[in-house]
């Protein structure tokens, strides 16, 4: 059975199943579930743990024969199996000895990463499905990493104001285990109570992290403060030029290519098949093509094109400059035409 994250908790109040499956990228998400598996687990009278941290030459048989041996001393156990990367065949036939004769007195917990959709069809996740519990962890959005804050600040007696929150959560995007940590350095400083935006911004270290598909994500959605944003991080931490240009042109270019075939009659979930676009993804591209005019698309190209001479020093200028630009007439506040320039402030420079 597949659970969602937030049900992890009502779950674990009732009687536990043989076998779970955490699977993600998030690794504050991922400890935080696990150990909350645990700790059920030693309430529900399984004080013993084994864990297997499966790297190279990791030797199943060891794993098959843990499965098949009673416990030490008679006690339940639970055996705590750490996967770094999707297991190869012995791995996943070792997974599927337990799945098929699972100990009475055993609980199997699977620590996996993200798990993509053609592994999920595996014979050893579906008898996972089929007799425990799934999950599968994602990083949080803007609004779900504000909740995710306000709830981990009150667990602690803190309050913030909404913009306080929006702060705080501008600082640590991306970053989870950051954000826990701002969160118990903020108690240990001022202990329970209402937190002012000024403390906030005092003490809260900037840990955002951002990749170029966060980047091209939030250009779907037209966000412009966010886009700058995430623009900044990337120059700050070093990221190639060429880099943050080759994904926003791909998106860019995906979005003229099903522009100029709908403009001809084509339809847009026959074209999403087509080009591999699913669920969520699908859903951006669509509020993109509807908010997203040819005359907007060939402008963005035309940027594209002189960020890329900038970039390769053909024309003078700094590249970034022009990349700020070209996510602004992507957005939704080009409706209102200003000029943007880069200033720098402490580490990072923030368009003005």
């Amino acid at each position: 059975m597949k659970l969602k994250l937030e049900q992890l908790k009502k779950h674990l109040e009732g009687p536990l199943r043989k076998a779970y499956l955490l699977s993600g990228d998030e690794p504050q998400q991922m400890l935080e579930a696990a150990d909350a598996i645990r700790a059920a687990a030693r309430l529900q009278g399984f004080p013993e743990r084994e864990i297997y941290s499966v790297e190279y030459h990791f030797d199943w048989a060891d794993f098959r024969a843990s499965c098949d041996a009673f416990s030490l001393f008679g006690e339940p156990r639970l055996l705590d199996l750490r996967l770094t990367a999707k297991p190869d065949k012995e791995g996943q036939e070792s997974i599927l000895h337990f799945l098929e004769r699972p100990p009475e007195d055993t609980i199997l917990l699977i620590s996996h990463p993200k798990l993509a959709a053609k592994d999920q069809k595996t014979r050893w996740i579906q008898a996972v499905e089929a007799m425990g519990i799934m999950i599968q962890i994602w990083p949080l959005e803007e609004q779900e990493l504000i909740r995710w804050l306000d709830r981990r600040l009150n667990a602690r007696g803190l309050m913030a104001d909404q913009s306080g929150l929006r702060l705080l959560q501008a600082r640590v995007e991306g970053n989870l285990l950051a954000a826990a940590q701002e969160v118990e350095k903020l108690y240990i400083l001022f202990g329970s109570g209402q937190l002012s935006d000024e403390k906030i911004r005092q003490s809260v270290a900037d840990s955002a992290r951002y990749d170029v598909f966060d980047l091209t994500e939030e250009m779907l959605k037209g966000g412009f403060p966010r886009m700058q944003r995430i623009l900044m991080g990337l120059r700050a931490e070093g990221m190639a030029t060429p880099v943050v240009l080759w994904a926003l042109t791909r998106e860019i270019r995906l979005l003229n290519t099903l522009i100029t075939a709908m403009k001809h009659g084509a339809n847009f979930d026959t074209l999403a098949g087509q080009h591999r676009l699913w669920d969520r993804r699908k859903t951006l591209v669509a509020g993109a093509i509807k908010r997203l005019t040819p005359t907007i698309i060939r402008s963005a190209l035309l940027l594209a094109g002189e960020a890329d001479r900038k970039t390769k020093g053909i024309e003078p200028g700094d590249p970034w400059e022009v990349l700020l630009s070209l996510c602004f007439s992507l957005s939704d506040a080009a409706s209102g035409s200003r000029q943007i320039t880069m200033t720098p402030v402490g580490d990072r420079e923030y368009p003005r």
